[in-house]
C-alpha cells in the first residue's frame, strides 16, 4: 500500500546519505552548553550540532525544543544516545563539569571536573580522531591540559575558551569609558582565564593610537582616572553575574560560538585563547595559559610573539606557576 510519502513524492534519486561537513558535537546542556548551541545554531556556521549529556531527559528536552524551533533555523539538531553518535565531528566543545559556587574560584573546581574529563575526552578521540577539541568548562586552562593528555592529539587541535570572553570583558568596559563602541578597542586579557590574568595594557589602543601614551600610569595606582580598576573588574565580572543570576550563560556561549566559527570557516582570525605555550615567554613548564592566537580549519594555526612589558611578563610567568602548582598533583 502506498504511503502518503509516496503518493506525494515521485523519486528521481535519492542520492547518498548526507554527512555533515562541519558538525559540532557539545557535550553538556547546562546553562553553557545550550548558550554555545544556540549561539551556533544563530549564526548559522555548522551543517549538524549534536547534543551529549549524562542526563537523559535534559537532553531530550533541550533537543526537543530546540527541533521545534528547526523552521528557522538552517542545520541538524540531534540528541546523541552515546559517544558513537558524536562520530566525524568537526569541532567538539566540553561545557559538562560541575558548577562554579558563587564565592568559589575556577581552581577550586579542578578535580572534580578532572574525573567527569576522564569519561568524557578519550570517546571524543575515539569516535572522532580528527577533531578539534574546545574545552569550556572551568577551571579552563587547567582542564585544556588534561583534555591534551587524556586525548592525545597534537597540541594545535586541543584549544581552551581562556581569555577570549575576559578580552572582550576588557574590551567592553575601556569602550564605555570612552563612550566608543568596544569594536573600535584593541586589547588584549593574556594568562590564566581567572584571577591571575594579566591585561597587556602596553598594546591597548584605539585606531592605533596606544593609551598608554596618553597616560604612561594607568597600568599604576598613580592614575586618578584609576584605569586598573577595568582589569579588577574584568576578574570579578563572571563572579558578580554568578552572584545576581546563579551562572554565565550568554557572555560565554557568543565568545565560544566565534571561536567556532572561526575554526570551521578557517578564518584565521585572532583570538586569545588557551593554547600550549611552553617555551614562550620563557615559560618552561607544558602549561595552556591564552596567548593571541590565529585560529583556523587545523585548530590553531599560529601564536603572536606579542611584545610585552617585563612586568606583564612576570605577571604570566606567576601566572603560569599559579597553574603549575594544581597541575602537577593531578592523578590522569
Amino acid at each position: 500500500m502506498a504511503t502518503v510519502k509516496d503518493k506525494l513524492i515521485q523519486e528521481v534519486n535519492p542520492g547518498a546519505p548526507t554527512v555533515a561537513r562541519s558538525k559540532v558535537t557539545i557535550v553538556g546542556v547546562g546553562q553553557v552548553g545550550m548558550a554555545c548551541a544556540i549561539s551556533i545554531l544563530q549564526a548559522n556556521i555548522a551543517d549538524d550540532v549534536t547534543l551529549i549529556d549524562v542526563m537523559e531527559d535534559k537532553l531530550k528536552g533541550e533537543v526537543m525544543d530546540l527541533q521545534h524551533g528547526s523552521l528557522f533555523l538552517k542545520t541538524t539538531i540531534t540528541a546523541a544516545k552515546d559517544y558513537s553518535d558524536t562520530a566525524n565531528s568537526k569541532l567538539c566543545i566540553i561545557t559538562a563539569g560541575v558548577r562554579q559556587k558563587e564565592g568559589e574560584s575556577r581552581l577550586n573546581l579542578v578535580q572534580r571536573n578532572v574525573e567527569v574529563f576522564k569519561h568524557i575526552i578519550p570517546n571524543l578521540a575515539k569516535y572522532s580522531p580528527d577533531a578539534i577539541l574546545l574545552v569550556v568548562s572551568n577551571p579552563v586552562d587547567i582542564l585544556t591540559y588534561v583534555a591534551w593528555k587524556l586525548s592525545g592529539f597534537p597540541s594545535h587541535r586541543v584549544i581552551g575558551s581562556g581569555t577570549n570572553l575576559d578580552s572582550a570583558r576588557f574590551r567592553f568596559l575601556i569602550g564605555e569609558k570612552l563612550k566608543i563602541n568596544s569594536t573600535s578597542v584593541h586589547g588584549y586579557i593574556i594568562g590564566e582565564h581567572g584571577d591571575s590574568s594579566v591585561p597587556v595594557w602596553s598594546g591597548t589602543n584605539v585606531a592605533g593610537v596606544s593609551l598608554q601614551s596618553l597616560n604612561p600610569n594607568l597600568d599604576t595606582g598613580k592614575d586618578p582616572e584609576e584605569w586598573k580598576n577595568i582589569h579588577k573588574q574584568v576578574v570579578e565580572s563572571a563572579y558578580e553575574v554568578i552572584k545576581l543570576k546563579g551562572y554565565t550563560s550568554w557572555a560565554i556561549g557568543l565568545s565560544v560560538s566565534s571561536l567556532a566559527q572561526s575554526i570551521l570557516k578557517n578564518l584565521r582570525i585572532v583570538h586569545p585563547v588557551s593554547y600550549l605555550i611552553k617555551g614562550m615567554h620563557g615559560i618552561k613548564e607544558d602549561v595552556f595559559l591564552s596567548l593571541p592566537c590565529v585560529l583556523g580549519s587545523a585548530g590553531v594555526c599560529g601564536v603572536l610573539k606579542q611584545p610585552l612589558k617585563e612586568s606583564e611578563t612576570t605577571c604570566l610567568k606567576k601566572s603560569s606557576e599559579t597553574l603549575w602548582a594544581v597541575q602537577k598533583e593531578l592523578k590522569l
